[in-house]
């Protein structure tokens, strides 16, 4: 076998024990007749032994079996290709941890805004919505005047797919709004909340106008992350609050995720957690 797939000694070293332990629990004390082997008996052998394999291991046996059964095919011993009948062992290790900030290293970000300029007030709003409600960029940059409800202390959040939710405003993302809604917007006839500091003062074009605030912040802070978009603030604000003991259901429902399995990459991770009130707010004028 290991000169017709061309294997390495070491794998086919690794290979022979599944593949001895198989043919032994076929057959046990009889004749060993390659041709009698049916697909069920390869699929309910596999099906059994790889609940007590690491992952790993498991996908070893499945890759010694095809292996196997490819050669016995191509050497004249099968007339069928059981190869096929090789259940897949999904693999169980964890999808790709999102990269993310601690808390020190958030308010590090947050601290880099020149809040004593107007595009610094704002960056810092911004930069607030996404480290604290966790929202995308794209519901950022869509957020109108109509979508703060400052009587109740709530946001309304447009999010993926058409769908709405409100959000509890926490007090320091409010008083950032409040600061840069009363001093720092420029007048224009737009309803968008954040809007450009340079004529045509318009809402801004993208999503990609957030990523540059974030990655300025990043530089600034002196850090850099893997992930240096908007997304890393929200990924960091569902670490931090696992690690404050918020269970998958409450992630979930701060990070507005429809599918329960969006959130279960957060599941190895445990960081600070995060719990903010909803208070009313005075209103500011150019909204409700």
């Amino acid at each position: 076998m290991r000169s017709e797939r061309g294997l390495a000694a070491a794998t086919v070293i690794n290979y022979l024990p599944c593949i001895r332990k198989f043919l032994t629990a076929r057959f046990r004390e009889k004749p060993l007749v390659i041709r009698e082997v049916r697909a069920s008996d390869v699929s309910d052998f596999i099906l059994r032994q790889a609940p007590t394999m690491s992952p790993r291991r498991a996908q070893l046996v499945t890759a010694a079996f095809r292996s196997f059964f490819h050669f016995l095919l191509k050497d004249g011993e099968l007339q069928v290709n059981l190869a096929l009948s090789v259940p897949s062992v999904a693999d169980r290790r964890p999808a790709t941890i999102p990269k993310y900030l601690s808390p020190d290293q958030v308010e590090r970000v947050l601290g880099t805004c020149n809040r004593q300029t107007a595009t610094g007030r704002r960056d810092y709003a911004i930069l607030l919505l996404l480290a604290r409600l966790g929202l995308r960029a794209g519901e950022v940059v869509s957020l109108r005047l109509d979508d703060v409800d400052w009587r109740t202390g709530e946001l309304l959040v447009r999010g993926k797919g058409l769908l709405h939710d409100r959000m509890p405003l926490p007090v320091d993302v409010g008083e950032a709004l409040t600061s840069y809604l009363r001093t720092d917007r420029p007048p224009c006839k737009t309803r968008r909340v954040f809007v450009c500091r340079k004529a045509p003062r318009s809402g801004f074009a993208g999503p990609s106008t957030l990523t540059t605030i974030v990655r300025r912040a990043l530089d600034r802070a002196d850090l850099y992350p893997a992930l240096r978009g908007a997304h890393v603030l929200r990924h960091s604000l569902a670490t931090t609050m696992l690690r404050s003991g918020a269970s998958m259901n409450e992630i979930g429902e701060i990070l507005r995720h429809r599918n329960p399995s969006s959130t279960e990459i957060y599941a190895k991770l445990d960081f600070d957690g995060l719990r903010t009130l909803a208070h009313p707010w005075p209103s500011v004028g150019g909204g409700r």
